[in-house]
């Protein structure tokens, strides 16, 4: 490490910034091939992996407020992904949930997956670590 505090090279959160910009442009060619963001590609796997889910939920998953994920899911429902459906018992939640031709994406969202972790040249062992070590520094950083 260059002794240099200032040195770009020596910021972590320039790391973390330049690894995200990177990832941005790996997921960009195959989102395509599902036609969604990737802010709605998160959405995707919440539901793929919940099926059903608040928007309070969602928002909840992904760190999203709802000013934020309205427009997107507004997005998803037009392309026939998803369905908005309002609670008969309290008005004031949305449920949101797979059509069949969003749950029939899943598949194209497993390819895209694998495809990413290959592009990070780690294995499954190293991605895991990895992992785990994002969630603690995102932790620590929310605590601090």
């Amino acid at each position: 490490m260059n002794d240099n505090m200032l040195a770009l090279e020596n910021h972590l959160c320039f790391a973390v910034y330049a690894a995200s910009h990177a990832f941005t442009k790996a997921y960009k060619p195959l989102l395509a091939e599902l036609g969604v963001t990737y802010p709605q590609y998160l959405v995707m796997l919440v539901l793929w992996e919940k099926r059903v889910a608040t928007v309070t939920e969602i928002g909840g998953a992904l760190g999203l407020d709802t000013g934020t994920l309205s427009p997107l899911l507004k997005r998803l429902e037009k392309t026939g992904f998803i369905r908005r459906e309002r609670s008969k018992e309290d008005e004031r939640q949305v449920s949101i949930q797979l059509t069949p031709s969003g749950l029939a994406k899943r598949e194209v969202g497993t390819r895209i997956g694998a495809a990413i972790g290959n592009a990070t040249g780690c294995g499954l062992d190293s991605l895991g670590q990895l992992l785990q070590t994002m969630k603690t520094l995102r932790h620590n950083l929310e605590e601090a």
